[in-house]
């Protein structure tokens, strides 16, 4: 057995280990330095470290048998992964996130994980109009070189990834249930299609299904893996509200868009907004929040995103002509042309992965000549 296999082994029994959560298991991993030091550590050795008896008594007895569906499941297709918080696969973003999951199960390509994404979530009974929304606001994104992230859910999240997928661009699924199972089983098509062109994402071993408390516990991800959080419809009482507010707790931005008054679907979104959330009307809302980040962020070699370059865009060329020999901030840039805000970050994004452009540490763009 390798190394990487033993601590992949480790780390699943402590998955199925009750008691040993990922606070839990962040504490133990400072103390005793890796995950099979934990699963061998004799009793007294988990005692001194702060651990209980109950859970001592826990570990103990988790037999190697039980995490015998999780490698089942791993070996039975290529696209299936498992990341331990040390892989340089996990993304970076949730790794630095308190509480985040010791491993994520995966089906598709991990390498999603590492693009700049936005999380889009809302309510599960939207309206015809929300809906719209969640499919038009993720598709334009996409464009812009974004990939929409959100939760599988009936409502504004399904739509959210349909609209990822309808502009060929990536959309992660953070699933509340193990990757064997689909909730609801009525999106089982779209987490297929999800899986061939984006990835699942489950931090609960396979075979586990929906319970209520894994859906807040999903939600952290959601917003941890993401740039900022946009809440398309959301009454006052929705779960997309507790997103937002993992959104809020982890630093990162919040969009929602308004409303009726007439709607209740609206007035979660309405909170929001006095709560300090952005008001979003248009896409240019959340690029101007978003766009000088989203270029430095991008990594070159995303899935299905590099190849888009390979010709540039006569916008792309005239933008790279203006830049000329100076070094232009993205304001400057904006004053000096006519485009907007997504279609100036959107040609930025471009020809940075082309390797065109590149984005210097005072934030101000530079075109690389003899590209």
């Amino acid at each position: 057995m390798t190394d990487a296999v033993a601590a992949q082994n480790a780390a699943l029994r402590l998955l199925r280990t009750p008691g040993m959560g990922p606070v839990t298991v962040a504490k133990l991993l400072a103390q005793l330095g890796s995950v099979e030091a934990i699963v061998n550590a004799r009793p007294g050795v988990l005692r001194d470290v702060g651990l209980s008896q109950a859970r001592i008594d826990a570990l103990r007895h988790a037999a190697p048998a039980l995490i015998e569906p999780d490698l089942a499941w791993l070996a039975a297709a290529a696209d299936r992964h498992i990341l331990l918080i040390d892989d340089p696969r996990y993304p970076e973003r949730l790794r630095q996130t308190p509480g985040a999951p010791l491993l994520l199960f995966v089906q598709g390509d991990p390498d999603w994980l590492a693009v700049p994404q936005l999380a889009i979530v809302g309510s599960r009974s939207a309206t015809p109009q929300g809906a719209l929304n969640a499919r038009s606001f993720a598709e334009a994104l996409v464009g812009c070189g974004i990939t929409i992230t959100s939760g599988l859910a009936l409502g504004i999240d399904g739509a959210a990834h349909e609209g990822a997928l309808a502009g060929k661009g990536g959309t992660v699924a953070v699933c509340a249930t193990g990757l064997d199972r689909v909730y609801p089983a009525r999106h089982q098509a779209l987490a297929r299609q999800i899986a061939a062109e984006g990835v699942l994402v489950s931090e609960l071993p396979i075979g586990t299904a929906p319970q209520q408390g894994f859906f807040p516990r999903r939600n952290r991800i959601i917003s941890a893996l993401s740039l900022g959080v946009l809440v398309v419809e959301a009454a006052r009482e929705s779960g997309s509200l507790i997103t937002a507010r993992f959104a809020m707790e982890q630093g990162r931005e919040v969009f929602a868009i308004p409303g009726s008054i007439h709607n209740p679907q609206a007035r979660g979104c309405h909170a929001l907004i006095r709560q300090g959330a952005k008001l979003v009307e248009s896409v240019d809302d959340i690029l101007e929040e978003l766009a000088p980040q989203l270029v430095g962020r991008l990594r070159e070699g995303a899935p299905d995103v590099k190849t888009a370059t390979d010709v540039l865009t006569p916008e792309a060329t005239a933008l790279l002509a203006e830049l000329g020999d100076e070094a232009l901030d993205f304001d400057t840039l904006l004053a000096r042309g006519t485009d907007s805000v997504a279609g100036l970050s959107a040609q930025l994004l471009t020809l940075e992965l082309a390797g065109r452009v590149v984005q210097g540490g005072d934030g101000r763009y530079r075109a690389v000549r003899g590209g």
